[in-house]
């Protein structure tokens, strides 16, 4: 067997010796084929390569296109993003997901501000220390910005790796997935890595996005091919391994849409902890019970929709009632005019249900 193929399980030796050709195949490539347009590169400021890495968890390049210049043009450094306050930056994510990625985006700026002295920490370990920032978001600043030997490890990237290794250990396994960061470790680039390390890290990335996907992946396009132990399998597919998944639930909530004369909309705010933390909504209630509305004039129970969560199907039931002066819904809300609802961060769902009305 020839050096440059790895076998599906691999001792620490002869891993070292075919890291530099994973990893050269891999740089090689990236320079030629990979991405290099998107807004957040092409820079080694650590502020718009953590941004956009915040934004990208879990959530379309489509998607944060959209977002990425206008929260820029709003929070052009982290200085101004620590300055703002929470409910801004809300605003600004509303519609984009894991609205705990905002609020800790707002901590960490803060953070960076009071105990760094508004500079970023020039290392992954130091970076891993600031809220919303885990091993392999650490581990993408540093290679993105200092040229450190940091491997990342996101969905896309144990898919590829997991691919290449031959790696069919269960991930849902702590200790699995430990190794597979130790495998990862092992095939990083070991010179010049000013130049090498953006270049593999970026190029993981776009094989993860554009080649090597999870069900039809273009094996013919792969700088990886020849080496990659999924491909010689046969079956890519069935790489990466992982039998714990998380299981869907499904709940219903009824919105209360309560207007005054005024045409004003009822908002409060959610909990911090839960589907649309910290968001301002409807008031919603477990069930039609609950809300102690008699079906008569001046209240309507409009049909019920659906909304997509990762993990949870949401039926969502708007009941709109025209409410009488001089009392309040609920003990902590307010009242908001149609032209202030996007200052207010609403949820997608209950954003385009007030203005399609």
């Amino acid at each position: 067997m020839s050096d440059d193929i790895l076998p599906a399980v691999l001792p620490g030796v002869a891993e070292d010796r075919a890291a530099g050709s994973v990893a050269d195949r891999v740089v090689h490539w990236q320079a030629s084929h990979g991405r290099h347009s998107l807004p957040w590169q092409n820079t080694v400021d650590p502020y718009r390569v953590w941004l956009s890495e915040i934004m990208l968890q879990q959530t379309q390049v489509s998607a944060v296109l959209e977002y990425f210049p206008r929260f820029l043009n709003r929070f052009p450094d982290v200085a101004s993003l620590a300055a703002a306050q929470q409910d801004e930056v809300l605003v600004l994510w509303a519609g984009l997901g894991y609205y705990s990625r905002a609020r800790n985006l707002h901590k960490c700026a803060q953070q960076v501000v009071a105990l760094h002295g508004g500079q970023f920490p020039g290392t992954a370990a130091e970076l891993q220390t600031l809220p919303g920032i885990g091993r392999s978001t650490a581990a993408a600043i540093a290679s993105f910005c200092y040229g450190e030997r940091a491997a990342i490890l996101d969905g896309n990237v144990k898919r590829v790796l997991t691919r290449v290794l031959g790696f069919d250990a269960d991930l849902s396994v702590a200790s699995n997935e430990r190794a597979l960061w130790d495998r990862a470790t092992a095939l990083l680039p070991l010179d010049d890595l000013a130049v090498a390390m953006p270049r593999y890290t970026q190029g993981l990335m776009d094989l993860g996005a554009t080649i090597c996907l999870a069900r039809n992946p273009s094996c013919l396009l792969c700088p990886l091919r020849e080496v990659c132990v999924g491909h010689r399998s046969g079956d890519p597919t069935r790489f990466p391994v992982k039998t714990k998944k998380l299981k869907r639930s499904t709940e219903s909530w009824w919105l209360l849409w309560a207007r005054d004369a005024q045409g004003r909309v009822w908002l409060e705010r959610r909990p911090d902890a839960g589907v649309w933390a910290g968001l301002f909504c409807l008031p919603v209630f477990a069930s039609r019970e609950a809300i102690g509305l008699a079906q008569e004039g001046g209240v309507e129970d409009l049909p019920a929709f659906l909304h997509v969560l990762t993990h949870k199907d949401l039926f969502l039931h708007p009941v709109r009632v025209a409410w009488p002066d001089g009392v309040a819904p609920g003990a902590n809300g307010q009242w908001v005019e149609a032209a202030r609802w996007a200052d207010f961060g609403l949820p997608t769902p209950v954003r385009k249900l007030l203005e399609a009305t």
